[in-house]
């Protein structure tokens, strides 16, 4: 049986494509506006949130700007925003996401510039966003967001690594392009060994998830909506350099630890973590980026995500579950 997600992973390569093409202009319309901002708030709840985590620190690696990352709520009531001469980024799937919704009626009501990125073209925010980005990803049924997850993505880099002249802007800008190419070549080559992965791992009900820089961003997906809501496992994200903060005591044989390592510098400390963890004897699950691409390591959310997604795809698959449904979650449909 194949599931809707596993349809909507495969139209991931096009949807990157469509939305490149479609909104390329904007985009760039939208980062000569950003790149005279003195504060820049990105805001978004779940895997919208996650994108948000990994475009400011893949920026912040090798640009100090004024960047700041909230969830939708977290901005509504924050007593301070400044808004001179500030803006805000808003990512929503359905673009009805109540929390970034509010967040977005605040930010307008106290004069900031407001710029969505959904995939729904009738949605509030993008009617009520002073500018909006529309990603061309069809209809999106899986609670798991993949398509939506890696457009949202690619707009967040393509309109910050315009704005900013950072030294790795214009290969970070040329290799966005690849993309479409590279995730259509491991949609077809990391099925089986992950589907293989699974099968080990199907039994288990706790994961944590490690990451340094743009993969915090990933780990934090990885753990909230593709653990918790896709595959329903209890897991955890962590900041590589958080491992000795709290899981140092916790991890013990036989639990599965997730790393995702990209050569980071902050990936000193994944390396440290997962040589503890294998001395006690966890279950060490590493996702290493020069296993399946070889582009700007800034990039390193997009060349692991597909690996991982069918990880979680036969996760939830050899436990019976969908991976796309939900028991819970009154997220909006469209």
């Amino acid at each position: 049986m194949k599931y809707d997600m596993y349809y909507e992973m495969l139209d991931q390569p096009k949807s990157l494509k469509d939305t490149f093409q479609a909104e390329k202009s904007h985009m760039k319309e939208i980062s000569e506006k950003v790149k005279d901002m003195d504060n820049l708030y990105l805001v978004g709840c779940g895997s919208s949130l996650s994108t948000c985590y990994s475009a400011k620190d893949a920026l912040s690696m090798v640009y100090d700007a004024n960047i700041n990352v909230f969830t939708g709520y977290e901005f509504y009531y924050h007593k301070k925003i400044d808004n001179e001469n500030s803006g805000l980024i808003l990512t929503s799937q359905s673009g009805e996401t109540a929390d970034t919704l509010a967040a977005l009626r605040r930010a307008n009501d106290l004069g900031l510039q407001t710029i969505t990125i959904t995939n729904e073209e009738e949605s509030s925010m993008m009617k009520e966003s002073a500018h909006a980005v529309l990603t061309r990803c069809g209809r999106e049924n899986a609670i798991l967001g993949t398509k939506t997850y890696v457009t949202q993505l690619m707009c967040l880099y393509q309109i910050l690594f315009n704005a900013y002249d950072t030294p790795d802007s214009s290969e970070i800008l040329k290799q966005l392009k690849t993309l479409p190419g590279i995730m259509e070549s491991q949609i077809k080559s990391t099925e089986v060994e992950n589907m293989e992965l699974a099968s080990k791992f199907k039994d288990e009900e706790l994961f944590y998830c490690m990451g340094s820089g743009p993969n915090y961003g990933l780990a934090y997906k990885l753990a909230l909506t593709m653990f918790m809501e896709g595959a329903l496992k209890h897991a955890c994200p962590l900041y590589s350099g958080e491992f000795r903060h709290g899981l140092i005591e916790r991890v013990e044989k036989n639990v599965p630890v997730v790393f995702l390592d990209a050569g980071y510098p902050g990936d000193a400390l994944t390396q440290r973590a997962l040589e503890f963890c294998e001395n006690i004897g966890a279950q060490n699950i590493v996702f290493k980026m020069s296993d399946y691409a070889d582009i700007n390591n800034l990039l390193a959310p997009f060349s692991l995500v597909i690996p991982l997604e069918w990880f979680i795809y036969y996760l939830a698959h050899y436990n019976n579950e969908d991976p796309g449904s939900t028991r819970h979650i009154g997220k909006v449909r469209y």
